[in-house]
């Protein structure tokens, strides 16, 4: 029993607690963005063709529609990658954890393994900044869609009043048509009773906040890698000096070895 005990506080011991943190937190993250934006996008379709009567083009042209399913691929992509990804970075620091630990063990440092974490940082700073920039571009619907939506909170204030929705405004639909959707109209009043409004404009808040989430997981990742290169450098030079005095202390072995042969033989 107590061998078990020993033996589980050891692999617990052995666990990198700050990246699997970060890990955790950054898998919630994206699978939140990926996937309250994509069935945001989803409802963000049914509303365009339902109530602004947005039909999708018959031949290949990049309209709205065509932009919307490859932003959905592109969702795809970011799941699987990051999905490969916090497994590299878990990886990465329990062998920076082995390292340290095992210094003087049979697992020693290598230069190889200071560059594999150098890499690690610039990817993920570079991934930070691009979770910025998803962040800010994701702001952008949950804007839209709040200005809609208060405007439905606030459709028995507006009686008297002419304020109409227009796609052309956000670049959703050319300039020559006209898909313009007034207060009071009918179908006003029924987007805004209907549940994919609501629906919509809350799977992108949860959407940003995913996205918000990646980027506190990146910011954390770049911590820990910051950390884990500084002791992996500090432990190289421990490495290198316990070498060099092991070779000082060798060496002056050897040398009073030869002088007591020497005297020996001299003696005799």
């Amino acid at each position: 029993v107590l061998r078990c005990l020993e033996c589980c506080i050891k692999c617990l011991g052995g666990i990198p607690y700050p990246s699997l943190i970060a890990t955790i937190l950054l898998y919630a993250g994206v699978a939140l963005f990926c996937g309250c934006g994509h069935e945001a996008l989803s409802g963000t379709v049914t509303i365009l063709q339902n109530y602004f009567e947005v039909v999708r083009s018959p031949v290949d042209a990049l309209d709205v529609f065509t932009m919307i399913d490859i932003i959905k691929y592109v969702i795809y992509g970011i799941a699987s990658a990051f999905f490969v990804y916090g497994i590299l970075l878990m990886v990465e620091g329990f062998f920076t954890s082995g390292a340290i630990k095992d210094l003087y063990g049979d697992f020693k440092i290598t230069t190889c393994g200071r560059c594999v974490s150098a890499w690690f940082i610039m990817l993920t700073y570079i991934f930070m900044l691009a979770w910025l920039g998803v962040t800010a571009f994701t702001s952008l619907p949950v804007f839209i869609y709040f200005n809609i939506w208060n405007i439905c909170q606030n459709t028995t204030e507006l009686e008297g009043y002419s304020l109409c929705l227009d796609p052309r405004q956000y670049g959703i639909v050319s300039l020559t048509e006209v898909k313009t959707v007034c207060a009071g109209s009918e179908r006003f009043s029924e987007m805004c009773k209907s549940n994919e409004l609501d629906m919509t404009f809350h799977l992108f808040i949860c959407a940003l906040a995913g996205a918000g989430a990646a980027v506190i997981a990146m910011i954390h990742y770049l911590m820990v890698l910051s950390a884990n290169w500084a002791y992996v450098k500090d432990a190289c030079r421990m490495q290198k000096y316990e070498d060099i005095k092991s070779k000082e202390e060798q060496e002056l072995h050897d040398i009073h070895s030869t002088r007591s042969k020497e005297r020996l033989n001299a003696y005799t």
